[in-house]
C-alpha cells in the first residue's frame, strides 16, 4: 500500500466542518465564495441589461427587476447544485464542476419558467447575462483557490489529520501532504499500526496503536482521521472508530490500497452488504483517445499559426548568437517503444552530445536523466529559452505528426528506455507529451523517482479533463520559470 493515495478514499456522508479552528475558516471561506458569486452574477446581468436595452426609452422594468433578483437565484442554484460544499474547498475540479451545474440549472428553469408563464425572454438579454456569470464566477473562484493555496503554503487555513496505518504508508502520507499544501491536510500525529513503537515518525509524533486513536485526536485537537490500509483495521474495527469519531464530529478517510488511481476509475458499489471498490481500466483507447487525437492537433495547428512571428524571432536569435543551426533533432521513444525525431530550438553549443561525457561525473539527477543546473554547454539565448521552455515549441510539429500529445508523460530518450522496468514502461502505453503532470509539479527540480510517479498516475488517470487543467497550470509553471534549466 502506499500512502501517496494521501486522504482521496471515502468520506463519512454527513459533511461536516472539523474542529471550532476549522470550522471559523471553512465558514469564512465559503461566505466569501457565497458573495464573490452574488457579485459575479449581478455584474453579469447589470452587463446584459445594459448592453440590450441601450435605448434609453427601452428599458423595461420586469428586466431591470430580474437584474436584482439573478444574484439569489446564482446563489441558490449553486447552492442547490453542491458548490458550497466543504468537502471541495481548494481541490481537484469539483468545485467547478458543480458551480458549472448550478449554472446549467438556472438556465433550464429559467426555460422552463417563461414557458409556463408564457413569457417571451429577450434572448438577448439570458445570452449576455448567465454565460458572463459562469465565465466572471470560474475566473473568480479560481482567484480565490490561488488565494487559500498561498495561505495554506504559509501554514494557515489547515485540516489537522491523525493519519492510522503501518509506519512505511504513514510516512509517505506525510511526505505526499508536505509536498502538496494545497491539500489543505497537515499531519500532526500518528497511530501505528502492527505494533511498531516509534518516538516520531517523519518529524511527526507517534501517539500509540490502533486503539488510541480517539485519545490521539482529543490530545492534538485534530478534526480528521486518514485511516491507510492495513490488515489490522478490519471492517468491524473501522465501524467502531467511525462510532467513537461521530461523537465528537472528527471526519474520517480511508485511503484504498491502490497507487495514483482515483477519481472517474473508481467506483463504489454495495455487493452483499459489503462496500466493494470497483476500479475501471483506463481508457488507453478507443473514442475519448480519438477527441483527444484531434483536439491535440487541431490547437497544435492554431497554436504554430499564432505563434510564427515568435518562431521567426527565436531563430534569429539563436542563429545570431554562434551562427550554428536553429534546431535541435534528437531521438526519442514514444507509444509503444517506437522511436521518432523530436525537434526543438537549439539551447546547447553545437558539439553538446560529444562534451556530455566530460560532465558525466556533474550529473545532478538522481536517475537516468542528466541534468545540471549551471550546464556550460547551454548558450546565452539558450538560457532563457529553456527558462520559460520556449525551446520545446517546435514540439508542436510533433504533435501535428502525431508522434506526440500535448499532454503526457515526459518523451524519453533510447538510453533511458533501455534502462526501464516492467513498473516504468507502463509509461510507454501512451504517447508522450509537450508537458505534463511533471512539467506543473516542479519541472527539473524533481527528484527522478517523482516524475516517474508522476507520468504513471497520468496513465493510469487520464481524461480530456485533466488534460485541460494540467495545460492550464502549464502556462502558471512557466511564467515562474521555477525548475527549469
Amino acid at each position: 500500500m502506499s500512502g501517496n493515495t494521501a486522504v482521496s478514499g471515502v468520506r463519512r456522508s454527513r459533511a461536516r466542518l472539523g474542529s471550532p479552528e476549522s470550522a471559523a475558516w471553512t465558514g469564512a471561506y465559503l461566505r466569501r465564495v457565497g458573495v464573490a458569486d452574488g457579485a459575479c452574477a449581478l455584474a453579469a446581468s447589470v452587463l446584459a441589461y445594459e448592453v440590450r436595452f441601450d435605448d434609453p426609452g427601452y428599458r423595461p422594468a420586469i428586466y431591470l427587476a430580474f437584474t436584482g433578483l439573478l444574484p439569489l437565484l446564482w446563489v441558490l442554484s449553486v447552492g442547490l447544485a453542491g458548490g458550497y460544499d466543504p468537502r471541495f474547498i481548494g481541490v481537484g475540479s469539483d468545485e467547478f464542476r458543480r458551480m458549472l451545474n448550478g449554472a446549467v440549472s438556472l438556465t433550464a428553469m429559467v426555460a422552463i419558467a417563461s414557458y409556463a408563464v408564457k413569457f417571451e425572454v429577450a434572448r438577448g438579454y439570458m445570452v449576455i447575462a448567465l454565460p458572463c456569470a459562469t465565465l466572471f464566477d470560474l475566473v473568480v473562484r479560481h482567484q480565490l483557490r490561488r488565494r487559500l493555496h498561498r495561505m495554506r503554503s504559509r501554514g494557515a487555513c489547515m485540516r489537522r489529520v491523525v493519519a492510522v496505518g503501518h509506519a512505511p504508508a504513514v510516512a509517505d502520507l506525510i511526505g505526499e501532504l508536505r509536498r502538496g499544501t494545497y491539500h489543505g491536510l497537515s499531519v500532526v500525529g500518528a497511530c501505528l499500526a502492527g505494533g511498531t513503537m516509534l518516538g516520531e515518525i517523519a518529524g511527526v509524533p507517534v501517539l500509540g496503536g490502533l486503539t488510541n486513536v480517539t485519545t490521539a485526536v482529543g490530545y492534538l485537537g485534530a478534526d480528521t482521521v486518514a485511516v491507510l490500509a492495513c490488515p489490522e483495521m478490519n471492517g468491524i474495527r473501522l465501524r467502531e472508530l467511525a462510532w467513537d469519531l461521530e461523537k465528537t464530529g472528527t471526519d474520517m478517510c480511508v485511503a484504498a490500497a491502490l497507487l495514483d488511481v482515483a477519481g472517474p476509475r473508481t467506483t463504489i458499489r454495495p455487493v452483499a452488504g459489503l462496500p466493494l471498490l470497483h476500479v475501471d481500466h483506463p481508457e488507453l483507447a478507443g473514442g475519448k483517445q480519438v477527441l483527444k487525437g484531434v483536439f491535440d492537433k487541431a490547437v497544435a495547428l492554431s497554436v504554430l499559426i499564432l505563434l510564427m512571428p515568435l518562431f521567426a524571432g527565436i531563430m534569429l536569435a539563436i542563429r545570431l548568437g554562434d551562427h550554428g543551426p536553429v534546431f535541435f533533432r534528437q531521438t526519442r521513444v514514444g507509444k509503444g517503444g517506437h522511436t521518432f525525431p523530436v525537434w526543438k530550438f537549439r539551447t546547447m553549443v553545437v558539439d553538446a552530445e560529444q562534451r556530455r561525457a566530460e560532465l558525466s561525473a556533474l550529473n545532478e539527477s538522481d536517475g537516468a536523466l542528466f541534468k545540471m543546473r549551471r550546464d556550460p554547454r547551454v548558450t546565452t539565448a539558450g538560457g532563457w529559452l529553456r527558462r520559460y521552455s520556449l525551446d520545446e515549441l517546435p514540439q508542436l510539429f510533433n504533435v501535428v505528426l502525431g508522434d506526440m500529445s500535448l499532454v503526457g508523460p515526459r518523451p524519453a530518450l533510447p538510453t533511458e528506455a533501455a534502462k526501464y522496468g516492467d513498473h516504468m514502461r507502463r509509461r510507454l502505453v501512451v504517447k508522450p507529451g509537450i508537458t505534463g503532470l511533471w512539467q506543473v509539479n516542479g519541472r527539473s527540480d524533481l527528484p527522478w523517482d517523482e516524475a516517474v510517479r508522476l507520468d504513471l498516475r497520468y496513465v493510469e488517470n487520464w481524461s480530456l479533463a485533466l488534460d485541460l487543467q494540467i495545460l492550464w497550470k502549464t502556462w502558471s509553471a512557466v511564467v515562474r520559470g521555477h525548475g527549469a534549466y
